[in-house]
């Protein structure tokens, strides 16, 4: 049942490719991820993902058992 289990990703290390294995993140969106957290600041929470633009509260929730910031 493990071997199913959707991955886990950390939202402040993650390469374009693997945002995109995010329900409702895409190319442009991942990119926007990454210059978030190199421009302004590492994500301390899965909600501060929600910050940055065209990212909202519903994506943040359908994801949130697979993103961590650690």
């Amino acid at each position: 049942m493990l071997a199913n289990s959707p991955k886990v990703i950390n939202i402040n290390t993650a390469s374009e490719a693997q945002l995109t294995q995010l329900d409702g993140i895409g190319a442009k969106k991942a990119q926007q991820i990454i210059l978030y957290r190199q421009m302004i600041a590492p994500f301390a929470t899965a909600d501060d993902l929600a910050n940055v633009k065209g990212i909202g509260k519903a994506t943040v929730d359908k994801n949130r058992h697979r993103i961590t910031t650690q």
